[in-house]
This record gives C-alpha cells, structure tokens and sequence, in this order.
C-alpha cells in the first residue's frame, strides 16, 4: 500500500520564474523509509512543502495515507509529522514548554499535552535539560526536540528535511538511532538528505531528483550496479607507473586510467576477486610493491556524480559558499 503518493507534480516560483518541479511523480510503500537525494535547488525541500500542505503545486496531484493533499489538507495534517531543514522552536521557552505548547496547538488537553511532552523527553534524553530554555542546548538536543515534536500526534507519515544539516557525526548517529526506531514502529517516512552515507544507512529506497525531475529511482545497490561493477585501484612509485598501467589494462581488459596527483591507477573490472589475484602475482613478477591497492564497489557519490555531473560534496560546498557570499553582502 502506498502511503505517499505523488504523480507529475508542477511548481513555479513566480520571483525568478524558477520552476522548482517539473513533473515530478514519487510513491513511498507503508512502513518504508524513501530517501530524496538531489543537489541544493534539485526540487526536494518544495516536494515536501506540498506534501505537507504547505506549498500547493501549479498542477499535478498527491495523496498522504490515502488522503489528497489539496482537496483536503486539514485531514492531511492529522497524520502526518513534518521536521524541516531548521528547528522550529522558541528559544526562550524551555523544551517541556515547548512540547506542550505543541499538544495544546493540535488540540490535546493540558494533562493529555503535559502526558505526551513528558513521553517525548524521556524517549529523546531530554528529560534532565526539559526545564532549561532551548538558547542553551546544543545543536543535536535542538534537532531531538524538533523531531519530538512533529511527533505530538504520532504520525503515520513523518516528512524529515535535511534532519541532521548541521549535526556533528556524534549527533547524526544519535538522530539515525531515533529514525531507525521510529520506522520499526510503523511509521512511513519520506526523506531529504545531501548525506549519501544517511541514504545508504536509513533508506529502503532512493529517488535521485534534479532539476525538478527524478532521474533515478531504486535500492542503493541496485543505483549502484547501474553505473557498473568494481573497480582495481592500485598505487605506486611515480617511476612505477607505466608499467602498472599496462599490467592493470592487461588484466582488467579495460584501458586503466591515472590520477596523477595520487598517483592512483584504476579499472574497471569484471572478475573482482581474480583480478586483484592476477594483479598482485604480476606486480610482483615485475618486482612493483604497491604502496596501496583495493577493489571497491561503486559508493553512492560515484552514482551522484554519474546522474547529476558532480559530487554531492561539491553541490554541499557550492552552496555553503553562496550562503556565505549572501551573509557578507
């Protein structure tokens, strides 16, 4: 059954005339986690928005738990979570307040409220800092409370956008820790990330949009497997090279090529296992110690870096540098 469903979603943004989704048509199975990858402008934050509610398309139509999105968004908001790109809690109040505040404003009781922000501190590890005001917690204990609550109601479907932007490696492992759980008890989860590793780790499925559009969809070995198998990597002495180059090009049967800065040689190859056998009898036939080599799968960058033309790091660093340029101007 399909929890999310979206089909030929269309969205221009009148300032700039940027048409943010062009045609964009996504489905997430109930109890799965679909993770939405793309480069800074790609289409992801604004697909969210309308699943959310938030954002209504210029044409085309979606469903969230069965229920459609434009025709009735009140009904929508009853189901579903959503914890955007940035913390969306006061800072003066403290973080039970703001889980209270929370369960007031969807309608609960004050004790119904105060029952659930107490549940919600204890299952994030918020409760021994729940009376302190949120300008003194940490970047992760903001992110915790953020997705603590979108999850007031307990929702079928959680929207999570960018959820660990910002997060230092201690405290995306804590918030993968907390999704992981999530999922397990049922809930469908729709998520937008630049971190490929967050992909690998958390998605049953991947879609690859930009541009606006999906340009690729399945599990992470099968994008994998689509840009072709293993590779030989090999490293040696700078006078070592040409020679290496000829013996990896005669086993691999493929034309080596070199990274001349890190004096890597590499080819694709077909027989992993047996090729860096027959490569390391004839390096050693030719008296050549590698100073490193390894058979490595495709990562999910390398499929990155095939559909969209660049790296995920560098579209990360692209628009850090623009968000630095516009908070100098």
């Amino acid at each position: 059954m399909k929890s999310v469903s979206a089909e030929q979603l269309v969205k221009i943004y009148k300032k700039g005339n940027v048409k943010a989704l062009d045609g964009l048509s996504l489905d997430v199975e109930e109890g799965t986690v679909l993770s939405v990858l793309g480069p800074n402008g790609a289409g992801k934050t604004t697909v969210v928005r309308i699943l959310a509610t938030l954002l209504s398309p210029d044409s085309g139509s979606a469903t969230v738990a069965g229920i459609d999105v434009i025709k009735h968004p009140e009904k929508v908001r009853e189901v579903i979570g959503l914890s955007g790109q940035y913390a969306a809690v006061d800072e003066i109040l403290t973080g039970w307040d703001n889980l209270v505040m929370f369960g007031r404003l969807y309608h609960l009781s004050k004790s119904a409220a105060i029952k659930r922000a107490e549940e919600l501190l204890e299952r994030f590890s918020l409760t021994e800092s729940a009376r302190r005001p949120i300008k003194t917690y940490s970047g992760g204990m903001r992110r915790r409370l953020d997705l603590a609550a979108s999850l007031i109601v307990q929702p079928k479907v959680l929207f999570l956008d960018e959820p660990t932007t910002g997060l230092d490696p201690r405290g995306r492992q804590e918030m993968w820790e907390v999704i992981e759980e999530l999922v397990k008890g049922g809930v469908t989860l729709l998520l937008t990330t630049q971190y490929l590793d967050e992909a690998d780790q958390l998605a049953d499925d991947i879609v690859v949009i930009d541009h606006g559009r999906v340009i690729a969809r399945g599990t992470s070995d099968a994008l994998k497997k689509e840009i072709g198998g293993e590779r030989l990597e090999v490293v040696v002495e700078q006078s070592q090279i040409a020679r290496t180059m000829e013996l990896v090009t005669r086993v691999s049967g493929a034309k080596a090529t070199l990274d001349e800065g890190l004096r890597q040689i590499s080819s694709p190859v077909t027989q992993g296992s047996s090729a860096l056998i027959e490569v390391l009898r004839s390096l050693d036939e030719e008296g050549i110690h590698p100073l490193d080599i390894a058979l490595k799968r495709p990562s999910l960058d390398d499929v990155f870096m095939s559909l969209t033309g660049h790296g995920a790091e560098e579209a990360v660093a692209a628009e850090s540098g623009k968000k630095s340029k516009r908070g100098r101007s």
